[in-house]
């Protein structure tokens, strides 16, 4: 297996499920070897955890690119009879059988590498955040889980230096234990080094909802996953501020800020408001956390 940058998930594995590498050729006439059969390389993204599956011994962490794990061992090639003539044996009548190669069951799990993780709730502008941010262009579209993968962009500086950021799938209260996109994108979060917690505030406005609740839901979340996770560096961002009266924003932050020993940002990824400030915080932290790529 190698990994490579060129891909971003493994659904390509849920339609090839078996993996074979070529066989060997038998012998020939005149004493001639068989062709041994041509290596199988398996390119999987950076970031890739390899188990067995039927022991759950961990085999590797494919975490940069270039990476490589010999997962399975081809066979060997047996020994024809020729290779056992002697000067009293002029024509044996058996030879040495081959050995097989390896078999096994590996589990593939795909772990993002980014510096920034964009959370929060289904439709709460993250997408929109990662393309006003760089160049990417993730799915966007009015109703909750639109994005169904996390999305990977990188965000660059003047000064040469970049951000890796990953837009993840919305969390849903019990997204813990599977509800909505559940787990299988929340363990994406344990590799960033900083998390950025957008929350929509024409929806908590339109819909008359406590902004203290709609916080503690995402990072309860996070704590009934991984308790760990909680100590991140976070910030928060207060999205769509432009569907909102300035005076609602303030209320809001305030509400925030008296019980949150966090900055909070509030951006409009629509009209660029705020963005720069963020972008900027997002660069510090990650600075400190000497994860700056």
């Amino acid at each position: 297996m190698v990994a490579s940058p060129a891909f971003s998930t493994l659904q390509m594995f849920r339609y090839q499920r078996h993996l074979k590498a070529e066989s060997g050729k038998s012998g020939g006439r005149n004493r001639r070897s068989g062709k041994s059969g041509e290596d199988l390389y398996v390119t999987v993204p950076v970031g890739t955890l390899v188990r067995n599956a039927d022991t759950g011994e961990h085999l590797a962490d494919l975490d940069h690119e270039g990476a490589t794990l010999l997962i399975a061992e081809g066979g060997k090639g047996g020994k024809g009879n020729a290779h056992f003539v002697s000067s009293v044996r002029q024509a044996p009548a058996f030879a040495q059988p081959g050995i097989p190669g390896v078999s096994l069951t590996i589990d593939l799990e795909l772990k993002l590498l980014a510096n920034v993780g964009l959370i929060g709730a289904p439709n709460a502008g993250k997408s929109t955040l990662l393309a006003a941010i760089s160049r990417a262009k993730p799915k966007i579209a009015p109703y909750p889980f639109t994005t169904l993968h996390p999305n990977l962009a990188v965000v660059d500086f003047e000064v040469g230096d970049s951000l890796v950021v990953a837009d993840l799938p919305g969390l849903i209260e019990g997204a813990h234990v599977g509800a909505g996109l559940g787990t299988q994108f929340l363990r994406h979060i344990e590799r960033t080094a900083v998390l950025v917690h957008l929350i929509d505030v024409h929806d908590a406005t339109l819909l008359g909802k406590d902004i203290s609740e709609v916080h503690d839901v995402i990072v309860n979340e996070l704590r009934l996953f991984d308790p760990s996770l909680i100590d991140k560096p976070r910030l928060i961002a207060l999205s769509k501020i432009d569907l909102v009266s300035n005076e609602e924003v303030e209320k809001i932050a305030g509400q925030l800020r008296q019980n949150l020993p966090i900055e909070i940002y509030p951006i409009s990824s629509v009209t660029k408001k705020g963005l720069s400030f963020l972008v900027k915080a997002m660069r510090e932290v990650v600075s400190i956390s000497h994860e700056l790529v």
